[in-house]
């Protein structure tokens, strides 16, 4: 028989927290946690400090108070339930594989298969019909991290997991492969008990991190995380060209070498599931969609929300990483004709690691029609370092 919140009393919001629970795994939640609605006062001076520093990613909701404090999201709220799903870190056996002539990018785990956020809308609308179907009259707030709270935080909390020195929450059950999602209510439900498991001695993430965007346990300076980098639409500096190697979009490193993460693979989630095709794609011919091509093959994953420039621009980087002569014909393309900027200096950048008096040309012939200061300055810093020699001349 439904209620309504007044009719519900503290044995009836026990008995309700335990059928969702019970009825999390049937609604595709691998893990379902619940913490009050108090404010996130131990967060406040967190956030204040990561700002101070520069170390924000400008993706995060900027209104810190929101942050903080749920009921500027929904009045007179009593509880925060926490979502977590597993998702795949394995390819299928057999996956496609780079070869000279035939180079592949790759991208980031948390964009295999359908746009997390989707799955997870999914998920909590699930649970939001499951719970007024039981209480007529509930308020519920749904969101994912797109929404105004730090996910970590309330994950971390409702007993999902503990964040880890790598900026994740990392479960007992599923490592850090968990995508998370939130859902502030009027309903008060008791509280659960935080995981007290924690990272230890280990400091393998921070040691690894490719850039060194890993500042200290838990802290993450987002300008320099490839992940971010990845995503921007801008050029991509010298500094961080190498270190991008043939990442399309995201960044793995940091949960890959975490030892809570080893064996870890979930396959049961079939949304997620990767496409090895798509999620490690030939370059080249990444370089050819257009819009319409691209919405087509990206459109449902997670690697299309900046659009293509930045992935077509990070092929760009991963083959001068690779120093694919077979490349050559259209990255000189991409810089004598792409009407983008962005473009057009990339290529450059890659031409100039390939090298070659072909190399020289192209960008010699690029500088003198070159109408973009920012770039003209790329195009001419690879011609300098082809004409000194640095750029593989005795090709």
């Amino acid at each position: 028989m439904p209620q309504s919140v007044a009719q519900g009393n503290r044995p009836y919001w026990d008995q309700l927290k335990q059928e969702i629970i019970a009825a999390a795994s049937s609604m595709g939640i691998d893990k379902i946690g619940f913490t009050t609605a108090d404010p996130f006062l131990e967060l406040k001076s967190i956030l204040e400090n990561h700002r101070a520093k520069g170390f924000e990613s400008g993706f995060e909701e900027p209104d810190i108070a929101k942050r903080v404090y749920p009921e500027l999201t929904l009045p007179e709220p009593k509880s925060i339930i926490a979502i977590a799903i597993a998702y795949p870190s394995k390819l299928p056996p057999n996956p496609p594989r780079s070869e000279p002539g035939a180079y592949r990018g790759i991208i980031s785990r948390s964009s295999w298969g359908e746009d997390y956020h989707h799955v997870l809308r999914n998920r909590l609308a699930r649970l939001e019909k499951f719970i007024h179907e039981r209480v007529t009259d509930a308020r519920i707030e749904s969101m994912v991290d797109t929404g105004v709270f730090a996910d970590r935080a309330v994950a971390e909390r409702a007993g999902i997991g503990w964040s880890g020195k790598n900026c994740s929450v990392i479960t007992p059950e599923f490592g850090s492969w968990v995508y998370l999602g939130e859902m502030l209510t009027n309903l008060p439900f008791s509280p659960d008990v935080p995981v007290t498991e924690s990272c230890g001695d280990c400091t393998l993430c921070i040691d690894s991190c490719p850039t060194g965007a890993l500042v200290g346990p838990g802290q993450l300076n987002s300008s320099l995380c490839i992940s971010f980098v990845t995503q921007t639409k801008g050029m991509v500096s010298d500094e961080f060209k190498e270190k991008i190697g043939n990442r399309l979009y995201g960044c793995d490193t940091c949960q890959v070498v975490c030892p809570k993460n080893k064996g870890m693979n979930w396959t049961h989630q079939p949304e997620l599931q990767p496409d090895p095709e798509l999620v490690k794609p030939l370059l080249i011919p990444l370089l050819s969609l257009s819009n319409k091509q691209f919405l087509a093959q990206y459109g449902r994953s997670a690697s299309s929300w900046r659009g293509k420039k930045p992935i077509q621009r990070n092929a760009i980087i991963a083959l001068g990483n690779f120093k694919d002569e077979s490349a050559m014909p259209i990255l000189i393309d991409k810089l004598l004709l792409d009407p983008r900027p962005e473009i057009r200096a990339t290529a450059a950048w890659s031409i100039s690691k390939i090298g070659g008096e072909q190399a020289l040309n192209a960008i010699q012939k690029g500088i003198l029609q070159e109408q973009d200061p920012a770039a003209l300055y790329e195009l001419e810093k690879a011609r300098d370092k082809l004409t000194e020699g640095k750029g593989g001349m005795d090709k």
